[in-house]
């Protein structure tokens, strides 16, 4: 069954139009996210969901009952959707247990008890349940907001950057606990990032928007491999976007050289295209089929990114695993190694 159901969604302020046409959908207990640069719309449908901005137009629907649409606006108090603010905001005045409790202010004093328990126990913090916010890190607030609105089982929790104040380390971290908090209470959720790092740790669905609309909504895996325009080939990973003119059924010139591969058929001889080169389709070779000189390199773990510029000028970024790493400014050797091409319409 559908949780969320979002169908042709507009959204303006004033003359301004800021969402164009959105379409989501979010199965039950699917956690979905809203992933794009600043600006580009994001938060704006997280409120609309919420019940804080009235759309133009369009419909969104929660588990079949309608919330906007044509003559129709639930108040957001009446929706039954949580919320985990960029700010935490947690009651100072308040305990770690108290805050909890707060929106089950309508149980009894029992049931309160008894599912603040629960939580603290499942995040892992029922040490803490007499501290004050101020005596928590920002992880273990960010924790302790999760449980408070988590804690009347809502239909859907949205959260907006909820670790964007957190260390790069912290977040990715967080985000896959919350992954697994979210799986075991079975809470649907939406959640809106600008890091496709934190998307990718907790997203079972993906919408990528730019400019108010929805450029592909897809697995982290495909939005890599598959990305549907070059918007959402640049904004997910790393890589770099060569010209190319197809002289035959199963090859592409670029300045790189030939490149080989499965095309579509639809591409006629002399068409122009556009080819993705990710990292790891660029190789260190000794054959010297194309040379790069070391512009800088970044650690990732198992190995470095690396930046490289060609003798030609071209910009390229290559994935080497391992140890040893190369120096700056060092003239290396590459060729390309690439199975399956990604080409888009220069226009």
């Amino acid at each position: 069954m559908k949780c969320l159901e979002i169908k042709n969604l507009d959204i303006a302020y004033g003359k301004k139009q800021i969402i164009f046409g959105f379409d989501f959908e979010l199965d039950e207990c699917q956690i979905g996210c809203l992933l794009g640069p600043s600006g580009c719309g994001k938060t704006t449908v997280l409120r609309s969901i919420a019940g804080f901005e009235q759309p133009s137009r369009g419909e969104i629907s929660l588990n079949g009952k309608k919330l906007s649409g044509f003559k129709t606006h639930v108040d957001p108090e009446k929706r039954h959707i949580g919320m985990v603010f960029q700010d935490i905001a947690l009651f100072p005045h308040l305990s770690v247990e108290e805050n909890i409790q707060f929106g089950m202010r309508s149980w009894s004093h029992e049931k309160r008890k008894k599912r603040s328990q629960e939580l603290l126990d499942l995040i892992g913090m029922s040490q803490f349940m007499k501290k004050y916010p101020h005596q928590l890190s920002g992880g273990q607030q960010q924790r302790i907001a999760l449980a408070r609105a988590m804690a009347p089982k809502p239909s859907l929790l949205l959260m907006d950057e909820p670790f964007s104040s957190l260390d790069i380390e912290l977040r990715e971290q967080l985000a896959r606990e919350v992954r697994l908090i979210l799986k075991h209470e079975n809470i649907s959720a939406l959640l809106v990032t600008h890091d496709q790092n934190e998307a990718f740790a907790m997203g079972d669905n993906i919408c990528v928007l730019n400019q108010g609309r929805v450029q592909q909504t897809d697995s982290a895996y495909n939005l890599y491999h598959n990305p549907r325009n070059r918007f959402v080939a640049e904004f997910i990973g790393e890589g770099s976007i060569f010209s190319g003119v197809v002289v035959s059924k199963d090859t592409i010139e670029t300045d790189l050289g030939k490149i080989k591969g499965v095309l579509p058929e639809s591409l006629t001889k002399m068409a122009n295209v556009e080819v993705l080169i990710r990292p790891e389709n660029v190789v260190l070779s000794d054959m010297n089929e194309i040379q790069a000189v070391v512009k800088a390199r970044y650690f990732r773990g198992s190995g470095f990114l690396y930046n490289l510029k060609t003798i030609k000028g071209h910009e390229l970024f290559s994935l080497i695993p391992g140890k040893d790493k190369l120096s700056l400014d060092q003239v290396v050797g590459l060729r390309l190694k690439i199975e399956k091409l990604t080409l888009f319409n220069p226009s």
